[in-house]
């Protein structure tokens, strides 16, 4: 893939401290701006690497930022995260399912975003499971990762969950895996009427017990009357779940895990142009076919934009419900794949790399041979260019 000629990085360096003159941040928008902006820069220091195969010339490279909200520093993470869920994956068809807050939503949602994004987990992890227990849907106890995004494909604030679970789940009796009997694994309607009474039933408990915060525009819901109200608005509403058509098997997951378990909010390459005033980005139109289009706003907007999926301290957005849950896994993998007659699980077996840096010429794992302080790149960089000059 060739380099993107503008980055994100350029945009905040450029008018990222204008940004926070104006505006009042919070220390985890403020670190993502310090990371992003520092990061493969010299700022950060850097490591040498070497190719054992080929003997090339030592290569001197930037250390990366390691923010989860910088969208240069997420490849390494995402091939540690999916080469464990390997060893996870059933011989079984896997399905995709999304659950959308509303919109009426989003204002309390960004005012209360740990407590609403952990909500939405949990309600959402509970209706899968309440109605995969059913014998009327399914009769079984399933399990399944979840991975939050917050954005649409314009940058604008849009919470949704994306639910990755295999075909079937355990008999109550332990002893036979059933399979789904309908084409997309439960009936969306269902699933959507469940899923909106327990989060509206959720935020009704959280209001009595004053745990949410209602300010600026939704002051007014800090009374009672005023919140029952906007509860009973939200329910005249079909919230929205969709079940994407099945994966066609383990391999299919793990292209999919690929492209969206550590995807930021927008990736380098979809930038277009910046001219210092304006940001030009592609996006896709789903109101329109899901057509390709082309989007300029200024440059204050897209960082507000991007500024407003920067998670909660701390807050895990990749999470493990039902038989897949991280305190019980193993032992319910290996009971799945028995019951599924797969060949039991190697827990020795390691494919990763150590590395993931290769030699541009002969594609081998390079080695790190030695450490820089951003000092020490400083003094190397001005004794060489003073040596050029000379």
């Amino acid at each position: 893939m060739t380099r993107p000629t503008v980055e994100v990085a350029d945009i905040f360096r450029s008018r990222g401290n204008d940004f926070i003159g104006r505006h009042s941040l919070g220390i985890q928008q403020l670190k993502a701006i310090r990371a992003i902006t520092r990061c493969r820069t010299a700022a950060l220091g850097g490591h040498v690497d070497v190719c054992p195969q080929c003997g090339g010339d030592p290569a001197i490279s930037y250390n990366s930022c390691r923010n989860r909200h910088c969208n240069k520093c997420q490849s390494q993470a995402r091939e540690r995260w999916i080469e464990a869920r390997k060893q996870e994956l059933l011989n079984t068809r896997y399905f995709h399912v999304v659950f959308t807050l509303p919109h009426e939503l989003q204002a309390l949602v960004l005012q209360n975003r740990a407590e609403l994004y952990n909500l939405l987990f949990r309600t959402v992890a509970e209706t899968l499971r309440d109605v995969a227990r059913n014998p009327k849907h399914l009769g079984a106890e399933i399990g399944f990762f979840s991975i939050l995004h917050t954005w649409g494909q314009n940058l604008l604030f849009h919470p949704h969950l994306h639910c990755v679970i295999p075909g079937g789940g355990i008999a109550p009796d332990k002893t036979r895996w059933i399979h789904p009997q309908y084409p997309f694994f439960l009936p969306v309607k269902v699933l959507s009427k469940v899923f909106r009474g327990k989060f509206v039933a959720a935020l009704r408990r959280l209001h009595r017990k004053k745990r949410l915060t209602c300010a600026g525009s939704i002051k007014h819901l800090a009374e009672l009357k005023y919140f029952s109200a906007f509860l009973r608005t939200l329910f005249r509403k079909d919230w929205v779940v969709y079940a994407k058509p099945a994966f066609g098997g383990p391999d299919q997951v793990v292209r999919y895990l690929g492209r969206y378990t550590h995807r930021v909010a927008i990736s380098n390459h979809r930038l277009v142009s910046f001219d210092e005033e304006c940001v030009t980005f592609r996006w896709r139109d789903y109101a329109c076919g899901n057509k390709q289009k082309l989007m300029t706003v200024s440059a204050e907007e897209f960082m507000r934009r991007f500024l407003l999926h920067i998670l909660p301290k701390g807050f895990v957005r990749i999470r493990h419900f039902g038989v897949l849950a991280n305190f019980r896994r193993s032992e319910f993998i290996d009971l799945c794949r028995k019951l599924l007659k797969m060949s039991p699980l190697d827990r020795l077996i390691r494919t990763a790399s150590s590395s993931l840096w290769l030699c541009p010429r002969c594609r081998s794992p390079l080695i790190l041979v030695e450490r820089l302080t951003a000092a020490q790149l400083f003094w190397r960089l001005s004794t060489r260019a003073f040596t050029d000059s000379s």
